[in-house]
């Protein structure tokens, strides 16, 4: 794939306008508030898989509604001290898996949380946490881009976003984990996501986007025609005259509009030949990030951005940041 964005010294400066409903702020309020009147009740129950150097728990709390969402807790074995920790959230289609797909972070040392992602898991990577949709949920189109899209209060990514921080608020509640040092990070969707946590949760330590998803949805579906954005603009192909009521809802849930609240610190990675999540629609949220930021380009890479090469950056980005 070849470059088909802005030239790069653009996109170092593209800052397009935000589509920010006056009461962006009161809708998170309000929907984090509601979730807390359900009790967190964060379960772990220690299971094994054959690990030998590292300990699991298979993971339950309440997230949005009071709903159960699943997720592991993956803990070097023996650790003399509560660890910093990390949690991330999955990309678009998969679920938590199984612990071993998820070593890296705890045989650096760190403790780790990977939060199920509700209804996904069937695609690349099986969930185990359905998503009971609430009434008056619109027709969608397959996928998850479209559910509830026609009333903000409906849509799936508020859900998905108050899960995410109900799993920050989880991890903080095992004795093994130190509270005061967490970080979130997640590619692509689970991008997207940590970038929302970002915002809603300021006394994080970082967060770790990865060609994050979910960013700038105005100029993602209309420059390409790739899953999952695509899910918006088949909706809109059929649904004609819901285009202003679509842009609306998303306008709640768009990275820009988080980038500019959040105040943590950041490293970013964007592919500068992603099809999935343009190059543009990536710097529009890193050019918005209002706290301390950095960000990992990899010119010649699509959407798995910079990989393993990536993964040993954050690892070493974590480093720096608690020793």
């Amino acid at each position: 794939m070849a470059y088909f964005d802005l030239p790069l010294e653009q996109l170092e400066t593209y800052l397009p306008a935000r589509d920010e409903p006056e009461d962006f702020d009161a809708f998170w309020r309000q929907t984090l508030a509601e979730a807390r009147q359900q009790p967190l009740d964060a379960q772990f129950t220690p299971v094994d898989f054959g690990l030998r150097l590292v300990e699991t728990f298979d993971v339950t709390f309440n997230g949005f509604g009071g709903q159960p969402i699943k997720a592991w807790l993956i803990l070097p074995k023996d650790a003399a001290q509560a660890l910093p920790c990390v949690v991330e959230y999955v990309g678009y289609g998969g679920g938590r898996g199984f612990p071993t797909e998820w070593l890296p972070f705890a045989n650096a040392g760190f403790a780790y949380l990977v939060m199920d992602t509700r209804g996904q898991g069937s695609v690349w990577r099986a969930g185990n946490t359905p998503d009971p949709e609430p009434q008056g949920a619109n027709p969608q189109y397959n996928g998850f881009m479209t559910r509830g899209i026609l009333n903000a209060q409906h849509y799936y990514y508020r859900r998905v976003f108050t899960d995410a921080v109900r799993a920050v608020e989880a991890a903080r509640a095992h004795e093994r984990v130190d509270a005061a040092h967490i970080a979130v990070t997640g590619s692509s969707q689970g991008g997207g996501i940590s970038l929302a946590v970002a915002a809603l949760v300021p006394d994080l330590d970082a967060a770790l986007p990865d060609v994050p998803f979910l960013c700038h949805f105005r100029r993602a579906i209309t420059l390409i025609d790739t899953a999952p954005y695509n899910e918006i603009s088949a909706f809109l192909a059929v649904h004609r005259d819901k285009t202003a009521q679509v842009f609306k809802t998303l306008s709640y849930f768009d990275g820009m509009n988080f980038a500019a609240r959040a105040i943590v610190p950041a490293f970013f990675s964007v592919g500068l030949m992603d099809t999935i999540c343009p190059p543009s629609t990536v710097y529009a949220a890193y050019n918005y990030y209002l706290g301390q930021k950095r960000l990992a380009v990899y010119p010649f890479n699509n959407h798995e951005g910079g990989g393993a090469h990536h993964l040993l950056a954050k690892i070493g980005y974590l480093r720096e940041l608690w020793g």
